[in-house]
């Protein structure tokens, strides 16, 4: 999205009662949402098969010279913000190092070894930061893919001359992903893929990197090298990915579910009739992760997972730590109460509780 949030083509079902999905964590087997001692503490261990979204559009007058993004909707930052959630580390600029710094810590912690980053094209904002996009993530020792947003201007021919560009400009990087298994490519995540109708001239560039589609339709995934779906709505409603998972498998390409803890935008979206999916206190992330690591054609995990999202505020699906005292000028929704967390112990639950459910993926992998 560039001023307007993400809007999704119609899942076969977009409701979700937080009263199934504790139910349903604790008919799985999963760890009770209200456990706090369930949380594990000790640093976990980078998958580079866990991929998350991440955002790099947020400006602040400070560094950027302007508001940017936090403001959308009609709101006047820093206290009122586009978003029913309030950051822990306030209205912060994406271009402001120790803020992208202390996401990446924040990311390592997580266990998510691969930042996939929001990218308008060349001469974008997000394009301008992509650089210290890779140098915080090196120095954190997380990798970065890229996430091919939907332009003006965008065409198939178009994302296979970005593909060579990235990987002409960003390269010889160490934080640019590599794919182990799978060539030492990158992946190119595109999102609304299916607004253009042919991709052959994607072929072009298979040796460069995965190019991922946006769709569960495996009839729309000719010329790419995977599919993912980004949409946590969908997800939260369990669908079956199994034919997914089978036919990427027969077809040598990559199968990257996504979903994410939660999905709001009404602040973001005044009078919008999206879906609201709620958080259940952490119930809802448990139910998604454990669907994925056990809705494979095979009964077990993909081989990529994909979170929707670190950052994305504005649809209340980031997992990056909220504020458990906003300011009071709006009601914003806390963290309180995940995992059984309150107060200041429950902004970083769902940095926590991701770092379990990837120890959970890596140890159900095929060894």
């Amino acid at each position: 999205m560039s001023a307007t949030p993400r809007r999704w083509t119609s899942p076969t079902r977009r409701t979700f009662l937080a009263g199934a999905a504790a139910a349903g964590a604790t008919a799985l087997g999963v760890p009770a949402a209200g456990a706090a001692e369930s949380v594990p503490t000790a640093a976990a261990a980078l998958s580079t098969d866990v991929h998350i979204f991440y955002y790099p559009w947020y400006g602040s007058p400070k560094v950027h010279g302007s508001w940017r993004h936090w403001q959308q909707g009609g709101l006047t930052p820093p206290d009122a913000l586009s978003s029913d959630f309030y950051p822990a580390l306030g209205a912060y600029d994406s271009g402001d190092r120790a803020a992208v710094d202390q996401h990446m810590r924040w990311m390592r912690a997580a266990g998510t070894g691969v930042l996939v980053t929001s990218w308008w094209g060349r001469g974008s904002y997000e394009e301008s930061l992509s650089r210290l996009v890779l140098d915080a993530a090196a120095a954190a020792g997380l990798k970065v893919a890229w996430h091919i947003e939907p332009y003006g201007g965008r065409t198939a021919a178009s994302v296979a001359a970005d593909v060579r560009y990235l990987a002409a400009t960003y390269g010889g990087h160490p934080a640019y992903y590599r794919a182990a298994g799978r060539g030492n490519r990158n992946a190119f995540y595109v999102f609304q893929s299916l607004d253009i109708p042919d991709w052959t001239a994607i072929e072009s560039v298979k040796s460069l990197g995965i190019v991922l589609t946006q769709t569960t339709d495996t009839s729309k995934a000719a010329h790419f090298g995977g599919m993912y779906s980004y949409d946590g709505i969908a997800a939260a409603s369990l669908p079956d990915w199994s034919g997914v998972d089978r036919f990427c498998a027969a077809n040598g390409l990559v199968w990257s579910p996504s979903f994410g803890p939660g999905y709001v935008d009404d602040r973001a979206v005044p009078g919008n009739t999206t879906p609201t999916v709620g958080r259940a206190n952490g119930a809802t992330y448990d139910r998604v992760w454990q669907h994925t690591l056990t809705g494979g054609a095979t009964g077990g995990p993909p081989p990529w997972v994909s979170i929707t999202s670190f950052n994305e505020w504005h649809e209340g699906s980031q997992i990056e730590p909220a504020d458990a005292t906003p300011p009071a000028v709006l009601r914003y929704q806390t963290y309180d109460g995940a995992y059984g967390r309150t107060g200041a112990a429950a902004e970083t639950a769902y940095i926590e509780r991701t770092q379990y459910w990837v120890q959970q993926y890596v140890a159900r992998r095929p060894a």
